[in-house]
């Protein structure tokens, strides 16, 4: 009888290394595809994050006894992906590019890829889990809750969820990073990256300057007054404290609390600006989200109590989905929820479950 074979997706971390040998401890053929999907830049000031990368895949899959392959996928990530992550930050919104990414490419490009290879399933080093429940395949946080990442996961169909695997899902970071060390894989101690998907850690407002102007205009508080510069509304996310460049100012009864980014105006080119984290204007107790998709195909009941988080590593807020369309739906939060950012998504749980979701309008 033939082992099932696996494409597990290698980023060259500790965490898609360590999918992979388990995989390859569990019996299956494993095979490593690394997908390089940046060029734009990688030659500039001796930049190339992917080629280290690469290396430390082929170092693990030595290491492992496992073949690779290379795979380009920056057509696809520019068209599929970045495009659009520029649109969204050209209209005022934050878009979430880790969501766009997994849609679009690791769970669609790369599947592709991968069935074409002649495998059974693939994988990779997601913290999330995936139960097969009446002939349904549901989407589940991970086991460590601190590092669950179905958040970023919640635009997979059924397709998608019936041919993947998550070897991470029921293990702690902690217990990754002994595995792998064990194991004696080179990128034991390898940090984690947090930059964008795929283009890494680079300064975010000098690299989004490339593509989008800057575009200078006033900072206002609600009332009116103007109280500093911004250098283009794209560079700005509601709730951001950091890179405001605003101090304390005398006569607006500034009570030394810090400042946060609280609202665009799109058409006079003015960002509201309000201080204090517990300012009024900074809560929502409700939204439209766009775009939805619902893991089951279905959308949920709209007369139940769910949870959603409107960014990763919130903590779910109990609330109510009070209409759904084919295009709309409109949340209702038990509580006021902080910096609620259009462009964001909000995904909707039940208990451990990822229904899905949409983007934040």
């Amino acid at each position: 009888m033939s082992r099932s074979k696996v494409v597990v997706g290698m980023s060259g971390g500790v965490d898609s290394s360590v999918a992979a040998l388990l995989l390859k401890r569990q019996g299956f053929d494993v095979i490593g595809l690394f997908m390089k999907n940046w060029e734009d830049d990688d030659t500039e000031d001796g930049y190339c994050p992917a080629k280290q990368d690469f290396m430390d895949v082929l170092a693990v899959a030595e290491k492992i006894g496992m073949e690779v392959e290379a795979v380009n996928f920056a057509k696809e990530y520019r068209e599929r992906v970045f495009e659009i992550f520029l649109r969204e930050y050209r209209a005022g919104r934050t878009p979430n590019p880790d969501v766009l990414c997994n849609s679009e490419i690791k769970f669609k490009a790369f599947l592709d890829h991968a069935l074409s290879l002649g495998a059974d399933f693939i994988a990779t080093g997601h913290y999330a889990r995936v139960r097969e429940r009446a002939g349904l395949f549901e989407l589940l946080k991970a086991e460590d809750g601190s590092k669950d990442q179905s958040y970023f996961l919640y635009r997979l169909n059924q397709a998608q969820l019936a041919k993947t695997l998550f070897p991470l899902g029921g293990l702690y970071k902690r217990e990754v990073r002994e595995i792998a060390r064990e194991a004696g894989l080179p990128v034991h101690a390898k940090k984690d990256s947090t930059g964008i998907c795929f283009i890494g850690e680079r300064p975010f407002r000098e690299f989004l300057s490339r593509y989008l102007p800057k575009q200078p205009g006033d900072m206002e508080t609600p009332e009116g007054s103007v109280v500093g510069r911004h250098e283009g509304l794209a560079y700005y996310t509601i709730g951001q404290r950091q890179g405001l460049g605003i101090g304390g100012l005398a006569g607006l009864g500034d009570r030394g609390e810090p400042w946060f980014a609280a609202g665009k105006d799109m058409e006079r080119n003015v960002l509201v600006v309000v201080q204090g984290h517990g300012h009024p204007v900074l809560f929502r107790e409700n939204l439209t989200a766009a775009d939805l998709s619902w893991i089951s195909g279905h959308a949920p009941h709209t007369d139940w109590v769910y949870g959603a988080k409107v960014r990763y590593r919130q903590a779910d807020a109990p609330c109510s989905i009070s209409r759904v369309d084919g295009e709309r739906c409109e949340i209702e939060f038990a509580q006021p929820q902080w910096a609620v950012t259009p462009g964001q998504s909000v995904v909707v749980y039940e208990s451990e479950v990822c229904l899905g979701g949409g983007v934040i309008r």
